[in-house]
């Protein structure tokens, strides 16, 4: 028998066996909505610090979006992340999954559950607020460790209209570099409360309050513990945020029991009128260790963009570190860098 023969008189006899509210089922069933969408980041960066000044052209991050949504409140999402390792002597270009996850929305509960590898509660949304990932990490995740995404079971709400905004679930704690070693969970939980509109109607505009809370063990015991408030305003013109973190980090094979850290940032974008310019400026304040004296440091970031097109934009900027210590040969951070960064996406 002809192999097309075959199929058909398989699929006559499955029909043939189905009765008629699986039949309806399946016809009424909808397909599935799939799409496909990337960012990149392609660098030119420049050491001012040193005597050499180092310079490279490089393509920093470039992600693939694979999202999928299906009847019932079914959707799926696998991100790829593509980044430059730093490992020697090459430094080469890896792989690895970023999302890899399924959510759920149930019907008008205003709840959305995600399993897998999935967004940490603030990192991404703190992102999302300062609209400027292609410059580099945000100060928690830059001075503290402090993850994107992780493996866990979360939940996001929408209450009272939208003004109230809650993310809470469990983690491995580890982050999505890393795979769990042992039984410890960490909880997080995000809160975010607008308190007035603005012209700006997306999730983040108009004046809100936030606030962040993260319990947890490291690997082989000890604490993990992450606490911040936010107030932040935004308009299609400008956004101002100001944030104050303080951590508290130990494990069971440390000298010191606990180390208590903090971490002051704000930042600021300016949408110049009836232009496609905009300037950004941020000022991170981190102490690793408040007992300690003399081991602050004071992240500056400051620059220009131009949206030439939907998909295409350009920073310059530059990302300055510098250190308080009695010499002052050490106060000057060696990374310090003049960058001009292509945001490219489709």
């Amino acid at each position: 028998m002809h192999r097309w023969n075959r199929g058909l008189l398989l699929a006559a006899i499955t029909a043939a066996t189905m009765t008629g509210g699986e039949l309806a089922a399946q016809a009424a069933a909808p397909a599935p909505q799939v799409s496909v969408s990337g960012v990149g980041y392609a660098q030119w960066n420049y050491n001012v610090s040193g005597t050499q000044h180092l310079n490279a052209f490089d393509v920093t991050r470039a992600y693939l979006n694979f999202n999928a949504k299906f009847a019932g409140g079914v959707a799926v999402r696998v991100t790829p992340d593509i980044y430059r390792q730093a490992s020697p002597p090459d430094n080469a270009l890896a792989y690895r999954l970023k999302y890899a996850y399924v959510s759920y929305a149930p019907g008008a509960a205003n709840v959305t559950w995600k399993f897998g590898m999935i967004q940490t509660p603030w990192l991404s949304r703190e992102e999302d607020l300062w609209d400027y990932r292609m410059q580099g990490s945000m100060a928690l995740e830059r001075y503290t460790g402090m993850s994107s995404a992780d493996l866990g079971l979360s939940a996001d709400a929408k209450l009272a209209g939208g003004r109230i905004d809650l993310n809470a679930g469990i983690y491995n704690g580890e982050g999505y570099k890393k795979a769990e070693q042992d039984q410890r969970k960490d909880l997080m939980v995000r809160a975010s409360y607008r308190i007035s509109t603005s012209n700006d109607n997306s999730a983040f505009g108009g004046l809100r309050v936030s606030g962040y809370a993260q319990i947890g063990r490291p690997t082989g015991g000890g604490e993990r513990h992450r606490y911040l408030g936010m107030v932040s305003y935004k308009t299609t013109q400008y956004t101002l945020a100001a944030e104050y973190a303080v951590t508290k980090d130990s494990s069971t094979a440390a000298a010191t029991p606990e180390v208590s850290g903090s971490l002051i940032s704000l930042l600021g974008v300016y949408h110049i009128s009836h232009s496609k310019l905009a300037l950004i400026g941020r000022v991170d304040l981190a102490d690793p260790n408040t007992d300690v004296s003399n081991n602050k440091s004071t992240g500056i970031i400051a620059g220009a963009s131009y949206q030439l097109s939907p998909n295409l934009r350009v920073l310059g900027d530059v990302d300055l570190l510098s250190h308080e210590a009695g010499d002052p040969s050490v106060a000057i951070d060696g990374r310090n860098k003049a960058l001009l960064t292509a945001q490219f996406t489709f």
